[in-house]
């Protein structure tokens, strides 16, 4: 779960990329977001650049060239390259794994996009994930985004999670409350 401090950079971005701004140009949040989590993962996969960008002894100047001279080759937009550097000035790029996640965090409450964790034993077909999908809609009144999960241990049946609530329409979760049911009497 991203950190106060992570939503308040994400919701700075988000805003910048809503308001309207004479003569500037419009991009894609979504696009923002990819480029985002490319760069997160270009300094995952390169010790020297997570070095450079992270430790207190390479200056901000410093890290700020290193940026610009890595955004063209990287593919970032200017407001991508913009926002980086912010984070820079403010010494947060350790935060960026939690900042990308708050940002689209953000972007799907402002489409009325939900994602829901589903868990399942086995892999969902095509028509039983469009049924899931209607169903979690349908409950939550948001357009729903799966992202699938497999657990063996599972036995059967499905787990959804979106946000902070959990629909548990699994086999064990069943057998949970009927247990508690019995003893209970």
């Amino acid at each position: 779960m991203p950190s106060a401090v992570s939503f308040r950079y994400a919701s700075a971005l988000a805003d910048t990329l809503a308001a309207p701004g004479a003569g500037r140009p419009t991009f894609n949040p979504e696009t923002i977001a990819t480029q985002l989590e490319q760069f997160h993962q270009l300094l995952g996969e390169s010790n020297e650049l997570r070095i450079v960008f992270s430790t207190p002894a390479v200056s901000t100047d410093k890290k700020k060239a290193i940026l610009a001279k890595l955004a063209p080759g990287a593919g970032l937009d200017s407001i991508t390259a913009n926002f980086l550097s912010v984070v820079i000035d403010h010494d947060r790029m350790g935060l960026l794994g939690e900042i990308i996640e708050a940002f689209q965090t953000i972007l799907h409450e402002r489409m009325g996009t939900a994602i829901a964790e589903v868990t399942t034993a086995r892999p969902l077909e095509e028509s039983e994930q469009k049924e899931l999908t209607a169903a979690l809609s349908a409950k939550t009144g948001k357009s729903i985004r799966l992202n699938l999960l497999l657990d063996p241990n599972l036995i059967g049946g499905v787990v959804a999670r979106i946000g902070s609530v959990i629909y548990d329409g699994s086999i064990r979760g069943y057998l949970s409350r009927l247990r508690t049911e019995l003893t209970s009497e």
